[in-house]
């Protein structure tokens, strides 16, 4: 591939009568690459505390050494489809009709093709885009047909290209998604292929069906190969989603065996191979320069300390896959929202900072929207809950945080809210939950965070005035359909 030149204007201006954009300069378009890791906890990466003895991530370490490392990033929600509809959309999930839970296999595309979505954004700016990895956003309009054109999905919200997992590794489809329709789909017989790892029949498509050992290598073989064909006179975005490190765990004969906490630390091994690879081909396009690099994970780690689970057996070994955060993937506490959050770009990011500012993955919308000189106005029915944090990557001075608080939710319909060193728990579960579950999360609960990083002391009943003005603005944000305010200067990225 040639070295890439510096961009120019032609493919924007196509877009420009369409769309009404302004011209954006060279330097306002930098490619785009997010990764984002499935089930990650903030604790699983060298980086981030992660013992070599246990883990060993060099490749994702890498954006930490060339770029900054974010202490308090967030998810939007404890699980995983509705991080990914708040990633996209710059969005709350909850203000969906997907109040708890999380898409399943055959559910229609959760995105409304009328939304914005960061590639939608992107495309119009001249992007050329692609959604390549775990999906789980649905297809369609009704319960998808896997033996018909998956439409709309990904191509109808801004992905110019899509190769995906469905729903999730191991999923009931068993098959490999490409833009509209299932990879080597022979006809539209059912056939019995057994059960799923979930101890699920599999839907039966009469495909080739994934082999799990080998699902991380072609997605990741795909995303080079796409990246590979990118052109020099046009900016890319490519949105990864590797479906490790979500159970099964599946290491391939390269990883298994290699790290010290067991099949669960391997596939660790996995995802950092496959970050590596992605990090290579930038590399090998010598496009490192001018790629914005992001790399997090939809949610935190799946913490389990007994039984024999490869996650309790990682335990066992000495891994503490969420840090010292209480809590896990599904739950309200700190270890389900909290994760790694790495940012790389050159000559914009200082190499090897650490920034403690709260940002939350639905802020990556308006971010981006910045970053090309595109910010959102105050009238745009998008991005509804991201603000701008772009001088939190960039580590230029400010007199205010990003972003003035932060919403959280659980699957099980659980709010939080989160302002300066406060963190107020509703603890109700969605009203429309038929069967309510039995946690001990699910009570009113008030933590200070600066104080008590852990969550281990509940002080709501010694600052009943912070639990009133939090539940005050819990429910206005939630009244008001939004929680982001329009910032329309332009930071400066230089």
């Amino acid at each position: 591939m040639p070295k890439l030149l510096t961009r120019t204007l032609s493919a924007v201006l196509c877009f420009l009568p369409i769309i009404g954009l302004r011209v954006a300069t060279a330097a306002d378009r930098p490619n785009v690459v997010i990764i984002l890791a499935d089930d990650l906890g903030y604790g699983s990466l060298n980086s981030y505390g992660a013992d070599e003895s246990h883990i060993r991530t060099p490749n994702i370490d890498r954006l930490a050494q060339q770029g900054r490392r974010f202490t308090d990033a967030n998810t939007p929600s404890s699980v995983c489809s509705p991080t990914r509809y708040g990633l996209l959309t710059g969005r709350y999930d909850w203000r969906t009709n997907q109040k708890h839970g999380v898409v399943n296999t055959t559910d229609p595309l959760h995105i409304d093709t009328s939304r914005s979505t960061i590639a939608s954004l992107l495309k119009a700016a001249g992007y050329r885009t692609a959604a390549i990895g775990k999906w789980h956003l649905g297809y369609g309009t009704t319960k998808a047909d896997f033996t018909k054109p998956l439409t709309p999905g990904p191509l109808d919200i801004g992905f110019d290209y899509h190769f995906a997992v469905p729903q999730n590794h191991g999923d009931a489809s068993g098959i490999y998604v490409r833009n509209r329709q299932v990879v080597g789909l022979r006809s539209d017989r059912n056939l019995h292929v057994g059960k799923s790892p979930y101890g699920r029949d599999f839907i039966g498509i009469d495909a080739p069906q994934r082999v799990d050992e080998d699902v991380m290598d072609e997605l990741t073989t795909d995303a080079v190969t796409w990246l590979e064909k990118q052109t020099a006179d046009t900016p890319f975005f490519l949105y990864f989603a590797p479906v490790a490190i979500h159970f099964p765990y599946t290491p391939s004969d390269k990883t298994k065996g290699e790290s010290g906490t067991g099949l669960y630390g391997d596939w660790i091994h996995e995802l950092d191979l496959s970050v590596g690879r992605i990090l290579d081909a930038i590399d090998r396009m010598k496009a490192t320069d001018q790629t914005l690099v992001i790399f997090t994970s939809d949610n935190g780690g799946v913490l389990m300390t007994e039984g024999t689970r490869p996650e309790a057996e990682a335990y066992r070994a000495g891994l503490r896959c969420n840090g010292h955060l209480r809590g896990r993937k599904h739950s309200i506490y700190e270890g389900g929202f909290r994760v790694p959050f790495l940012v790389r770009w050159p000559g914009h990011v200082q190499p090897g900072t650490v920034c403690d500012d709260t940002i939350n993955l639905v802020d990556i919308y308006a971010t981006l929207a910045a970053v090309i000189d595109q910010p959102l106005r105050p009238d745009e029915d998008a991005a509804e809950d991201s603000f701008n944090v772009l001088p939190a990557m960039l580590g230029t001075p400010k007199e205010e945080p990003p972003r003035p608080s932060m919403i959280v939710h659980s699957p099980n319909g659980n709010f939080a809210i989160r302002r300066g060193p406060w963190k107020y728990i509703e603890g109700k579960s969605s009203p429309t939950l038929k069967r309510v579950p039995r946690r001990d999360e699910l009570h009113a609960q008030l933590f200070n965070l600066q104080d008590d990083p852990g969550e281990k002391h509940n002080v709501i009943n010694k600052h009943p005035d912070v639990v009133n003005r939090l539940a005050s603005l819990l429910e206005q944000q939630r009244t008001d359909g939004r929680s982001s305010t329009r910032t329309p200067q332009r930071e400066n990225i230089k």
